[in-house]
């Protein structure tokens, strides 16, 4: 039962929180009248000793350390004697654990959202290094319409944004102050909550002191969110995994591995295990929501498998964004292979446009354009190789200026919307990133 039931074993992790929140709870119990100066700075010292050893390494774990709690307390005591055990009035470890795991859970996040940075700003530079470099884009895995390796690079960039965005709201709802809330019913020594607050570096106090034990929405938010970043990441891996396949970009290998029996073989296996971690995450956030669903308020010794899944979502997040960042300014794009997935049915649509542009309505383009891609697939020639006199049979208004439509470069070009093709429009969207991530 002891080792069924200790945690000791991962909740280790928060040893600096928890003595951080340790020594706050000293000041604040010296401010309330509780502990005597001298007492309080004979913790204070005890702690940082405590928090010495663990930064040592030298912090030893014995039988009875059920938990990161219960071993910083014993070992304080056995550092300043008595007095230690006067550390724990009106505290519970359920706020206890609560301040922990959000000190940590805080701390985690302002990493993620350092490294997610770091990839933006990998993304944009690698978008801008090749911003010259068309390629074919695709709807249903189906040719389209020329796109620049920019414009598509980047749009793996947006989603990630606006992870990044996500997780810069979710850090203040997770950087509320728990402790002072005891067990379930608040603090009988008038405590100054919002003094613990402060020295803990919280931006606030959480309002109900029954639910500020029991809370974990701040966990599942992060896992949910791990998941959305993860589903992102895998996104670009599959992209990234055909357009390699395709030869349409060669990927590092630092980033790849060969076969044991096949020695040609270059396989993709850090995409492919970025594109597995998505299922996992997902897994993580699903798992502990369930555990959560149906708990009665205040603290339960379930909430005690919040930390597994939060700690394994820091890891694999933190490891992925570094993984990601390096395939991306390791990878090179190889421009004629891209090239070479270009075809002339691609334009169908600004040959559609062509019309357009002299008066006539779309929906009639639409079927004009049609017509002259179903002709040269009778003819078995490429679109681009119908005469102007086949273009006119179709439809008078054509004219000899029709057969400058037959231009990737200016198709993509003509695409100068906000977030377009052009690359007036593309060198936005990489200054925006970088912007945003000047504000991060």
């Amino acid at each position: 039962m002891e080792k069924f039931n200790e945690s000791i074993g991962f909740d280790q992790r928060m040893w600096s929180e928890d003595v951080r929140g340790s020594i706050a709870f000293a000041k604040a119990n010296a401010k309330a009248g509780i502990l005597t100066q001298e007492e309080c700075d004979i913790l204070v010292q005890g702690l940082n000793q405590v928090h010495e050893e663990w930064a040592a390494e030298t912090f030893e774990i014995k039988p009875g350390d059920e938990d990161i709690h219960t071993a910083n307390e014993r070992r304080l005591t056995e550092i300043v004697g008595p007095v230690g055990g006067k550390l724990h009035t009106g505290r519970s470890r359920n706020d206890q654990v609560a301040t922990d795991t959000r000190l940590w859970t805080v701390k985690a996040e302002k990493e993620v959202l350092n490294d997610l940075k770091t990839l933006l700003q990998a993304g944009a530079h690698v978008a801008e290094e090749n911003i010259d470099i068309l390629m074919a884009g695709y709807t249903h895995l189906q040719p389209a319409q020329p796109i620049r390796y920019s414009h598509w690079l980047l749009s793996h960039m947006a989603p990630l944004v606006r992870d990044a965005q996500r997780l810069q709201q979710m850090i203040p709802r997770t950087n509320q102050c728990p402790l002072g809330s005891g067990a379930l019913a608040g603090n009988a020594f008038g405590i100054d909550r919002e003094f613990l607050a402060k020295e803990l570096g919280f931006d606030g106090v959480t309002a109900n002191s029954l639910d500020s034990v029991c809370d974990r929405d701040f966990v599942v938010e992060f896992l949910m969110w791990s998941t959305m970043l993860h589903t992102h990441i895998s996104q670009l891996a599959e992209d990234l995994i055909i357009t390699n396949m395709l030869k349409g970009v060669d990927m590092d290998d630092a980033y790849a591995t060969g076969s044991s029996l096949m020695p040609q073989k270059k396989n993709p296996d850090a995409l492919e295990l970025l594109r597995g971690k998505a299922g996992i995450a997902l897994g993580r956030a699903v798992g502990l929501t369930a555990t959560l669903k149906g708990l009665p308020r205040a603290y339960n010794k379930d909430l005690q498998e919040d930390k597994i899944p939060l700690f394994q979502a820091v890891d694999t997040v933190k490891d992925c964004l570094a993984i990601c960042t390096g395939v991306l300014l390791t990878m090179q794009a190889n421009p004629e292979k891209l090239k070479e997935a270009l075809c002339p049915e691609m334009l169908a649509t600004d040959l559609a446009d062509y019309l357009v542009r002299k008066g006539v309505p779309f929906r009639e383009t639409h079927h004009i354009s049609g017509a002259c891609v179903r002709l040269a697939e009778e003819e078995k020639i490429r679109l681009d190789q119908l005469t102007l006199e086949q273009l006119q049979n179709i439809d008078a208004r054509f004219a000899e200026d029709v057969m400058k439509v037959w231009d990737y470069e200016m198709s993509v070009e003509r695409k100068s919307s906000l977030g377009g093709t052009a690359r007036s429009s593309v060198q936005k969207q990489i200054d925006d990133i970088r912007v945003f991530c000047e504000s991060l």
